[in-house]
């Protein structure tokens, strides 16, 4: 086998074909068996693509891997059938394959065909010899459909009527230019839509149109048509019982005309009139109901005309609001809340699936008012959910029909970024339905349902259930199957982002990770080109790494491979969204040693400082996650550094002038740990470091920031930069003068600890140093986040020694910034109370509580720390 297919597929003649699937498979022992089932997916679509449609067919009910190949779109985008028998049978076998179908080819004449419906895409590449061409294969068309033809000229129009003497239904919406004279020959006509159409010359309509014999219902939607031809078009045309005319403004300029319910009997549908009774007016029972007459038939199904009459009102009422809805017009919001919503809720309830399917879709369009941002409007959601949309929308979600799975869930997605509908879809069971589709083989399904998965997973209180419903298994699925294939960007992008917010959840990032989403997220970083799909992919595999204190996966993303690399290729992309997930991500894989190690390896800081350096004028997300990526680097000195020597210190500085507090909680956090090497405290100097780091100190909202900063600062100059600048390793600018920094940092590091200070609770502290007094100062002093702050040896070891220092102002700072550290309950006071047991503080805190010129502050603030230290001790002790 394998030699004959080496023959036949690899060498035509002596040209060798490049197929590198087939050409792997002829490398095999002749001796061994193959195994057709195992080939890759790209390679077995490529063989269909060989083949006929019936052969293609019996191929993929080999088995149910192939099946669902075989109903991959791209094998679907030409359809010829000049060779084959073409009948319902066919026709109906085929349908669910052609979603995306562009080109058909016939040659038979479809003689028994009814009905032809293209659209509601536009569909202006079908011409008006097209339409000619259909009058004549087809002469008992019974019904017309198209929307959005450049023309429909009076030779195409005049064969209609000419060849299809049953064409009772003709819909040419959307369109740019239809012959108003040659429509009116079309005498079999009951039924005319010319919704949408543009180009119209309305006193023709009224001369020819109103002559039509047995026209019943006209739809005029969507066009500027005027009163004075509804008028005409009234008194002309004996059995004309309703016009539509939704969304006309001209028409609906005049309120008086719209108002006047004297219009010879028929009915005018407006967007200002009250859409259902009129449409109850039709029907003599109906007159003083107030039932949905579309939702209560008894009566018209006794009568075939006025059943059909509905037919028709919901096939063009449900288009229009269709397209009203994407149009998102203003000042509509009063028609959508008193009548539009009931209006799509019923049509949901239809009988007819492109009714159905139309009505969802609107659903999930007309809530949405900016959809960039996922911003819908709440009053039409809950409208939504009010008139029990919800429990319909699920119905339709569990239709074995795709469209309506499709749109079905899109509706769900959209309604659900409202938390009121988001708690009614998951009370309803939802979540389940979601999650089932999520697994659909057709690609549409699948990336509505993801997306739906997205906007629940926001739920905080939903994320369990999701999971619980095996919708993390079946988002990594989604993503290992997508990946491999052309055209799947917006449902990885959707999966990606679902994956996120799941990974967000400590519980739920662990099965994340236990069901291969770690490698699967990797690969759409490595290997995706959209910039959705990647902005995804970094900001799950952040929200993964954000867990290294509770479980593994921070360890375990930074070790997967390639995943460094790719993130670090991301902070290199143009998209500012992209940048901003991986710098986060990067930021937070730095948290692990070995990962911090690893990025720096990897040219990490090359990297990171390129970011920071190119973002000044970048969003704040970018600019806070930038900087907070090198803090993390930072950590390790031999980083700090490099940060430095790969001019790392200019754009900190820049970015620790950003008018955003959490830019300045990270660029104060980055500058503070390359301030602590005296070479990197020197540069900070000379690049005008030190008045960015005073107003930060004296000036942000943020006490971190501030806190920070001010321990920059005490870095900066407590005799260690002297050093180095006495002793020549740096050369110093001339107009860099060190006295005057110098000043200045103390000065405001003295006002900074000076706001945390009572001259009153300290002088009754430092009276009688009672548990309570201290205490009180304590929790004054506290700046919460702090706690979280982890310092090494070096760096609890250099506060110790600033206890020592001449400056009083360092005194009160190191004493503040270890009452920070130590906080019983505080994250990582036990370590930093270890450490400074190991070093011998207490000898150190004690004399400079004692000490007679000290400041106040520095005592008390002393004293604490000297109290935390023995409570940790009492503690670990009786354990």
């Amino acid at each position: 086998m394998s030699r004959r297919v080496r023959r036949k597929v690899v060498r035509r003649g002596k040209e060798k074909v490049g197929t590198p699937e087939i050409e792997e498979i002829t490398a095999l022992d002749v001796k061994e068996v193959l195994d057709w089932t195992r080939l890759p997916d790209d390679t077995v679509i490529q063989l269909f693509s060989c083949l006929n449609y019936r052969d293609r067919a019996s191929l993929s009910s080999t088995c149910r891997t192939w099946w669902n190949l075989g109903k991959s779109p791209c094998l679907w985008q030409e359809l010829d059938l000049r060779p084959h028998k073409f009948d319902s049978a066919a026709a109906s076998s085929l349908s669910p394959m052609c979603t995306n179908l562009q080109k058909l080819r016939f040659r038979a004449r479809h003689e028994a065909l009814e009905c032809i419906q293209i659209g509601p895409d536009f569909c202006e590449k079908i011409s008006s010899d097209a339409v000619k061409a259909i009058a004549i294969c087809c002469p008992r068309l019974r019904k017309l459909g198209i929307s959005g033809i450049q023309e429909v000229d009076a030779g195409a129009i005049n064969a209609l009527a000419k060849h299809c003497q049953n064409l009772t239904d003709i819909g040419f919406i959307d369109c740019r230019k239809v012959d108003e004279t040659s429509l009116g020959n079309v005498a079999s006509l009951r039924f005319l839509s010319v919704a949408g159409t543009t180009n119209i010359k309305w006193n023709l309509v009224a001369q020819h149109w109103g002559k039509l014999p047995h026209l019943v219902g006209l739809d005029v939607s969507r066009t500027d048509i005027s009163p004075n031809i509804v008028s005409r078009l009234f008194s002309s045309s004996i059995n004309l019982k309703v016009l539509c005319a939704l969304n006309c403004q001209t028409l609906e300029a005049d309120s008086t005309f719209i108002s006047n319910n004297n219009h010879r009997g028929k009915v005018l549908l407006a967007i200002s009139t009250d859409i259902l009774k009129g449409i109850g007016n039709l029907f003599v029972e109906t007159q003083k109901n107030d039932k949905n007459i579309f939702l209560h038939r008894e009566n018209s199904k006794k009568d075939k005309k006025l059943d059909e009459i509905l037919n028709w009102l919901e096939w063009v009422i449900s288009y229009s609001l269709l397209r009203i809805s994407e149009s998102n017009l203003p000042g509509l919001d009063k028609f959508w809340l008193d009548q539009g919503t009931s209006l799509l809720l019923s049509f949901m309830q239809s009988t007819h699936e492109e009714v159905q399917e139309r009505a969802a879709t609107a659903l999930a369009t007309f809530v949405v008012l900016d959809d960039e941002n996922t911003n819908i409007d709440t009053g039409r959601a809950e409208a939504v959910m009010r008139d029990e949309g919800i429990c319909l929308l699920l119905n339709l979600a569990r239709s074995w029909r795709e469209g309506l799975q499709s749109e079905a869930a899109k509706a769900i997605a959209n309604l659900a970024v409202n938390a009121k509908v988001a708690k009614a879809v998951a009370e309803e069971g939802g979540i389940s339905v979601i999650v089932k589709l999520a697994r659909s083989a057709n690609k549409l399904v699948a990336e509505e349902a993801a997306g739906g998965l997205w906007n629940l997973s926001v739920g905080e209180e939903y994320k369990g259930a999701i999971a619980e419903a095996g919708g993390i298994k079946a988002l990594v699925d989604l993503i290992s199957k997508w990946s491999r294939s052309t055209g799947g960007e917006g449902v990885l992008e959707r999966a990606a982002g679902a994956l996120a917010n799941l990974a967000a959840d400590d519980k739920c990032s662990i099965e994340v990770a236990s069901v291969g989403g770690i490698h699967a997220l990797v690969t759409l970083a490595r290997n995706s080109k959209a910039d959705g799909v990647q902005e995804q992919a970094a900001r799950a595999l952040a929200n993964l790494a954000a867990h290294g204190d509770s479980n593994g996966n921070n360890s375990a993303v930074g070790q997967e491979s390639g995943a460094l690399d790719a993130l670090l290729q991301l902070t290199r992309s143009p998209n500012d969204g992209v940048r901003q997930e991986a710098a986060g991500a990067l930021w937070n894989l730095s948290f692990d040693d070995r990962n911090r190690e690893a990025i720096a390896s990897a040219n990490g800081v090359e990297a990171l400082v390129a970011l920071a350096s190119s973002c000044s004028n970048s969003p704040h997300g970018l600019q806070e996650r930038a900087a907070g990526a090198l803090w993390g680097l930072s950590v390790s000195e031999a980083n700090s550094i490099a940060i430095g020597r790969e001019g790392g210190v200019p754009p900190l500085i820049a970015l620790a002038r950003s008018d955003a507090e959490d830019v300045h909680e990270t660029a104060s956090g980055a500058l503070w740990n390359l301030a602590f090497n005296p070479g990197n405290a020197l540069r900070i100097v000379e690049e005008g470091g030190v008045p960015a780091l005073v107003y930060l100190c004296s000036s942000s909202v943020s006490k971190m920031a501030r806190f920070m900063s001010a321990l920059a600062l005490a870095y900066m100059f407590d005799g260690r930069t002297d050093e180095i600048a006495l002793s020549g390793a740096q050369n110093i600018p001339k107009n860099v003068n060190l006295d005057g920094s110098r000043r200045m940092a103390m000065k405001n590091i003295e006002s900074f600890v000076m706001t945390f200070s009572d001259p009153q609770a300290f002088s009754a502290a430092a009276t009688s140093l009672a548990p309570a007094a201290l205490t009180q100062i304590t929790e004054s002093a506290r700046i919460q986040e702090a706690g979280h702050l982890r310092c090494s040896g070096s760096e609890i070891g250099r506060f110790v020694t600033m206890l020592r220092n001449p400056s009083l102002t360092l005194k009160s700072c190191a004493a503040f910034a270890l009452l920070q550290f130590t906080i019983p309950g505080s994250k990582n006071a036990m370590h930093h109370v270890s450490l400074l047991q190991n070093s011998g503080a207490s000898r150190v805190l004690r004399a400079a509580a004692a000490a007679a010129g000290a400041p106040l502050e520095a005592k008390i603030f002393a004293r604490i720390v000297l109290r935390n230290l023995e409570q940790h001790q009492t503690e670990s002790s009786s354990l």
